[in-house]
């Protein structure tokens, strides 16, 4: 469980710089916005004097504009050690299972999948693929984004080679396909690389994924709980 870095140390990315600079604008136009409303209402016509209301739509505009900004520069800073900085924190992920839906080996232990069926179907169905992309199996499932244990076994009930397999689910209504779309699983994370500014992830099975394909963590030692 090697720990490969082909670059480095990193330098500050062009994101740190653009996160900086949209906190200082917005800083500034808060600011500008609030003279604005002052001098709006220091020359306003006293015959005609301008309702209060208008000024905490106003205010209330602005804040919801500044939030936006805010959270979305939080956003961008939790995702920047995932990627470019802090490689050293990416230690921590191995041995941990990610949940993607990149294929996954099978040894002859059930493995949980996460299917999620197209909104409006009646029948959904367990696609499992080979390494090669070829199917092996399909099987119905329950409609909805129940958790399913795929066992692994045969039509005819037989245990299927150990082999890496990927998954998908099909969703149908009144017989017509609604489309087949990927299914995600959790395996365990075996190495960390660097390729350019990303951070690579290498799973059990030697399927490689990047941070923004894994959607969930979990310590190993759950997996026989979920």
């Amino acid at each position: 469980m090697d720990i490969v870095n082909t670059q480095a140390a990193a330098t500050p990315t062009p994101t740190a710089a653009a996160q900086s600079g949209s906190t200082a604008a917005l800083a500034s136009d808060f600011e500008t916005f609030l003279k604005m409303l002052t001098a709006q209402a220091r020359f306003q016509d006293p015959l005609e004097p301008i309702d209060s209301s208008e000024y905490a739509a106003q205010l209330a505009q602005f804040s919801m504009v500044e939030q936006q900004v805010l959270s979305n520069d939080l956003l961008s800073n939790l995702g920047t050690p995932m990627g470019a900085g802090n490689f050293g924190q990416m230690a921590a992920w191995i041995g941990m299972e990610a949940r993607t839906t990149a294929a996954v080996p099978f040894d002859g232990t059930p493995i949980t999948v996460f299917p999620k069926s197209e909104p409006g179907s009646d029948e959904a169905y367990l696609v499992v693929y080979s390494s090669d992309g070829s199917e092996v199996q399909r099987q119905q499932i329950p409609v909805g984004d129940d958790t399913f244990t795929w066992q692994g076994l045969s039509d005819l009930g037989s245990p299927l080679p150990s082999a890496t397999y990927s998954f998908a689910v099909e969703s149908m209504a009144v017989g017509q396909s609604l489309g087949t779309k990927p299914i995600e699983t959790f395996a365990p994370i075996t190495e960390a690389r660097r390729q350019g500014q990303d951070t690579v992830f290498v799973l059990s099975g030697g399927a490689t994924v990047t941070t923004n394909e894994v959607s969930a963590l979990r310590d190993a030692s759950l997996s026989t709980s979920i």
